[in-house]
């Protein structure tokens, strides 16, 4: 197929074109329903401004539609011979329409339109990224009343330190993803701005207009300098990288506590075994894959934005085709982040906590500021209880009732306050999903 910038029909050396084209094709096809919205919204707008007719507009949005219905039902497919697929629909139009479909480019460059089509994909997967956090988060919220009452141990170094409950430890993880999803909602108001119509990156002298693409294309605002909007590349894909990589973090270490927590010297939780896998030659492991490779991957997704900083924090202003490689980048990690939500959804609720832990001769020491807080309660002072307790530690006198912890503070064992982070939580989701 002939390049939407050749001006004569010698071809371009097999081998530069291989080069130049990378894995292109290969994710272009996400980006084909939003190259399309956007040359309707553009070609709606040629015709508002007079610089296309109206039934030039008319014929080019048939045409386009009928593209639209065969992506959205599958029998699209990206022709191998085409340099992108802002090239294959415009050769579309024009072997439909002949002159006419020349003129979708009016106003125009590929530039601002990958630009586009990036953005408008990006908003719909921050919108899916947020539903299957959803899911996620529902789990824990639940899975923390539900268990609210069933006593963990607390660590710090890796030592234990004081009581903690599935409900607490549930609970952090929720409101992790609270903020999470807060990030992610700063980032989506960032990317949510229309960038049509900067062209190459120093706008048209056709008297287009803007707010007609962004009204017709439902962008919150838009990039209003067109030198700025062509420096989006790159910086919207960041921009995301860090809110995923963030998100992945707090995946990966609740992956990295069941895995502790299944292990036989913890013994806090199980699933049954259709969840685990097995060893070749240990016929009595359980092993924990699923929580394993959820960590793998969060990690690997938490390289994100560094790898997105070096490819591009050493280009001037302009567009340079550096950044088509932001795309093999990041969109399979995005795929990653939503099958490790995924599978973590479909897992969680197989989770069976174990009662008592506590009552195991080695947790006795969990309680000793609860010791100490019993004797202040009582007259003494903090400094005069702990060494008094210390001291019954060391002589190996120091006895506590579990049934006499008291806590009531908000955050507490006693009060998860999991209304008040599902509230904030819903309330982010649905300005997301929006």
């Amino acid at each position: 197929m002939k390049k939407i910038w050749q001006k004569d029909d010698l071809a371009t050396n097999i081998l530069v074109n291989k080069f130049t084209v990378g894995k292109d094709l290969d994710f272009d096809e996400r980006l084909a329903k939003y190259d399309v919205k956007g040359s309707m919204a553009h070609c709606q707008m040629l015709a508002e401004t007079g610089i296309v007719s109206g039934e030039e507009s008319k014929q080019m949005l048939s045409v386009l539609a009928d593209i639209l219905k065969d992506i959205e039902n599958g029998s699209f497919e990206i022709d191998k011979e085409a340099e992108d697929i802002h090239s294959q629909i415009e050769a579309i139009l024009i072997e439909k329409l002949g002159d006419t479909g020349k003129k979708i480019h009016t106003a125009r460059s590929r530039n601002d339109q990958v630009l586009l089509d990036i953005k408008l994909y990006l908003l719909d997967e921050i919108r899916e990224i947020t539903a299957l956090t959803d899911e996620f988060f529902q789990n824990l919220i639940t899975l923390a009343d539900q268990h609210k009452n069933i006593l963990l141990p607390g660590y710090t170094h890796l030592q234990i330190a004081m009581p903690s409950s599935f409900g607490l430890w549930f609970g952090a993880y929720a409101e992790a993803l609270l903020d999470d999803v807060e990030l992610l909602f700063s980032v989506k108001n960032m990317i949510n701005k229309n960038p049509l119509g900067s062209a190459a990156g120093y706008g048209s002298s056709f008297p287009i207009d803007r707010e007609s693409t962004t009204y017709h294309l439902g962008f919150q605002s838009m990039n209003y300098n067109s030198v700025y909007a062509q420096m989006t590349r790159g910086k919207s894909e960041k921009m995301l990288s860090m809110a995923m990589a963030t998100l992945a973090g707090t995946l990966g270490k609740f992956a990295y506590d069941v895995c502790l927590y299944l292990s036989q010297n913890f013994d806090f939780i199980s699933f049954p075994k259709e969840f685990t896998t097995g060893s070749s030659i240990m016929p009595h492991k359980k092993n924990p894959d699923i929580f394993e490779l959820v960590r793998a991957r969060c990690n690997r997704i938490q390289s994100l934005p560094n790898e997105l900083i070096l490819l591009t924090n050493n280009l001037p202003s302009g567009y340079h085709r550096d950044v088509q490689l932001t795309k093999e980048i990041l969109f399979p990690a995005i795929d990653s982040l939503k099958e490790c939500l995924e599978i973590l959804s479909y897992t969680l609720p197989n989770i069976q906590v174990k009662d008592g832990i506590l009552e195991d001769e080695k947790y006795k020491y969990l309680f000793s500021v609860e010791k100490i807080n019993q004797e202040v309660k009582q007259g003494s002072s903090f400094r005069d209880a702990y060494v008094k307790v210390g001291q019954a530690i060391e002589n190996n006198e120091f006895e506590f009732e579990v049934g006499n912890l008291d806590h009531t503070h908000q955050g507490s064992i006693g009060n998860l306050c999991l209304d008040k982070i599902e509230y904030q939580f819903n309330k982010l989701k649905n300005k997301l999903l929006g």
